[in-house]
């Protein structure tokens, strides 16, 4: 059975909310926002230190469900499990059984369709869906609808038609139930999709280069499950690479390999370097860039991908890390962490060029403008309530409409002090300024930070799909807390 979650559960997050601004006496906390609780772990007790470790596995890139014949068909059941992760077996939340799922791998054009399964608990709280995150296809029926739920113990059948124009990339698949997004996938369930096509783009010499997967998936511990109630993003947090605790990353000298770095967790942010190496960006949130260009540091908020040149250097071995990263006096300071090791080994190989002109991309700045709106995100002094425009989602309620086959342009103002990620659903938008200074224009994307008590201003086209859809702030925790808005796509 379908249904929406939300009216029932309007009273009950009223409840909670109440309670959190009770126990926070109105004053600021270290750490920000925290999703509702589920039937997975105590809400009261804080989790173990992180979990490091030295390198003894080579990088696993993630099993691949791939389409045929223009049709990717699968199935996904989503249950508790334990699951063998970080050396320790540990109760999560699981796509198929494992803590990192199949990546679905298709075509522009191609159909999916997927046989979706319920077997969490039969708890109020485990209701769930599937976004296809950075998807441009419709948000509606039994497409990428959000504001559908299917209970434990039922099964539906997702159906995307992708249009001949989906631009290849990396995307990424999790749950989107409004409360509960931020508990499900924390726990564990997302996954990869690849959209083919890169290629085409490349040099003959790169084409058909080696290719990893670097899903960034974290979790916090409490006893022998994944953390799912009361999280806390400045908690001590476990980060992986595809599910694995510092594994082996193995590259020749000189050799050009395609890394597709995703943040698929639930909150906290990525600020990941290779230090002595520079990143070449192809392609950013499933949008190949027109330029390719070189950066020493990549900054990815949950939910944002990058696909990147990597060129081995000299005989030897690296750590890729995340470096420290502050969003703020209101957020959270992340400290350093090792995500993998690098090793460069073997007979060395002739350095390829790298390519500097890419991908056609669209340019909004040029478009007539239809319509302008200004989204404002705001919290509450206590870090437990957010808002978009003074308002807490609501999906009876339309909060902004647009118009088919128009471009508008928008300003997105953070009048808090910490970051909040910017994601909007159904079609990418263009980043024209930052605080009033020009973005370059390097192609779309979907999601993107917004400075403390700043601003950026974007171009979206409305394209292809009419429908209710949303945008959030892709801090899971904050959507679940109200950070969210509707938008109506009319025709």
């Amino acid at each position: 059975m379908l249904r929406h979650p939300f009216g029932r559960w309007a009273a009950v997050g009223s409840l909670l909310a109440a309670m959190a601004l009770a126990s926070g006496c109105g004053t600021a906390r270290p750490d920000r926002g925290q999703a509702a609780p589920t039937a997975t772990a105590p809400a009261a007790v804080s989790p173990s230190p992180a979990i490091t470790a030295a390198a003894t596995e080579d990088l696993r890139d993630p099993a691949e469900v791939v389409s045929e014949d223009g049709l990717l068909k699968t199935r996904i059941v989503v249950e508790r499990k334990k699951v063998r992760l970080a050396g320790r077996d540990l109760w999560a939340l699981t796509y198929n059984g494992l803590y990192m799922p199949p990546t679905l791998r298709l075509q522009p054009g191609d159909r999916m369709e997927i046989t979706f399964e319920n077997r969490l608990p039969d708890k109020v709280t485990n209701y769930t869906n599937l976004h296809v995150h950075g998807m441009h296809v419709s948000p509606s029926g039994n497409s990428d609808n959000i504001f559908l739920s299917i209970d434990p113990g039922k099964t539906f059948d997702f159906k995307y038609q992708f249009l001949k124009s989906l631009e290849p990339g990396t995307y990424w698949y999790h749950p989107h139930p409004h409360t509960q997004s931020a508990a499900q996938t924390a726990g564990g369930m997302a996954g990869l999709i690849v959209v083919d096509g890169l290629d085409r783009y490349m040099p003959p010499p790169l084409r058909g280069i080696t290719e990893h997967s670097i899903a960034l998936k974290d979790f916090q511990i409490v006893g022998d499950q994944i953390k799912t109630t009361d999280l806390k993003m400045g908690a001590p947090t476990t980060r992986t690479v595809n599910g694995q605790l510092n594994p082996r990353i193995r590259i020749r000298p000189g050799e050009t390999q395609l890394w597709r770095i995703a943040n698929i967790g639930a909150n906290i942010f990525y600020k990941v370097a290779l230090p002595g190496t520079t990143f070449h960006v192809v392609a950013q949130d499933g949008y190949p860039v027109n330029k390719v260009f070189p950066v020493d540091s990549i900054v990815i908020p949950a939910g944002a991908r990058y696909d990147v040149l990597v060129q081995g250097g000299k005989a030897g071995t690296k750590e890729l890390i995340t470096q420290p990263y502050n969003s703020g006096k209101a957020g959270n300071q992340f400290p350093q962490a090792t995500l993998a090791t690098v090793v460069s080994s073997g007979a060395p190989v002739e350095q390829a060029a790298l390519p500097t002109a890419f991908a056609p991309v669209d340019d909004l700045g040029k478009e007539p403008v239809a319509a302008r709106k200004t989204i404002v995100f705001t919290e509450n002094k206590a870090g437990t309530l957010f808002y978009v425009n003074g308002k807490q989602f609501d999906h009876n309620r339309i909060d902004f409409r647009a118009k088919l086959n128009t471009v508008e342009e928008w300003t997105i103002r953070n009048d808090s002090d910490e970051v909040h990620s910017f994601h909007v659903h159904t079609n990418d938008f263009q980043v024209m300024s930052i605080n009033g200074k020009p973005d370059p224009n390097y192609g779309l994307q979907d999601t993107v930070d917004v400075p403390v008590r700043g601003n950026i201003v974007i171009r979206s086209r409305f394209v292809d799909f009419p429908g209710k859809t949303v945008l959030h702030c892709h801090i899971l925790n904050h959507e679940d807390a109200g950070m969210m808005a509707t938008l109506q796509i009319d025709k």
